[in-house]
């Protein structure tokens, strides 16, 4: 892992804003306090539709959010997002509690998130559950035994992110992001590497053939 500065992660935003422009984004393992700050300061300057992907935790088991970060993650980005995916874990670390996603969806929104989708895709009855703050809503995930998993959750917020630039409501969004991933998981190659293998979300959509 590297801790990128933060004044080299504004200077992307700016360049990214400022040439191709941002119908909607996702955050994902931003490692430090610095960094959310400089992601939180950009946004509320910049207004966007953000998805913020709470990555907590690598599949290896890698801390991928400082200690320090996760309370400014909390207090900053939380109050700018469209929606909070956290996996069922993640989420349970950031309540604090092992309840189930209900209850956690509606602790996170007392939290400061405007709605959260919790992901359960490697639970043994797997299904997202979303809370837009007024309705609970579970999204049923198909289940995928591979070994190849690596990926799944940023494959999810990408997608949820690109679904809702294009004009989708949240409920559309969170339904094709469940089905990708899924897809994505199916297609995934175990043949590489020596760890969890990385899903294949260009042969799922059928961008790419073998």
């Amino acid at each position: 892992m590297h801790d990128v500065p933060a004044d080299i992660i504004t200077a992307q935003l700016r360049a990214v804003y400022d040439d191709v422009g941002v119908d909607a984004a996702k955050t994902g393992a931003l490692l430090s306090r610095a960094a959310v700050d400089a992601v939180a300061d950009f946004i509320d300057e910049h207004p966007t539709m953000l998805v913020v992907d709470p990555v907590l935790r690598a599949t290896t088991g890698g801390m991928l959010l400082h200690e320090d970060a996760v309370r400014a993650l909390i207090d900053r980005l939380f109050a700018v997002a469209h929606v909070v995916t956290p996996n069922l874990l993640e989420a349970q670390a950031l309540v604090g509690a092992d309840v189930a996603a209900p209850e956690l969806a509606e602790r996170l929104v007392a939290m400061g998130a405007k709605a959260v989708l919790i992901t359960g895709g490697d639970s043994d009855a797997p299904v997202d559950h979303l809370f837009d703050g007024h309705k609970h809503v579970d999204i049923p995930v198909a289940r995928v035994d591979v070994h190849a998993t690596h990926g799944s959750g940023c494959t999810h917020s990408a997608t949820l992110a690109a679904e809702l630039a294009k004009g989708r409501t949240l409920l559309e969004a969170a339904r094709i992001a469940a089905a990708v991933t899924a897809a994505a998981i199916a297609a995934g190659r175990e043949d590489i590497g020596t760890g969890e293998g990385p899903v294949d979300v260009l042969q799922a959509t059928g961008i790419r053939q073998r």
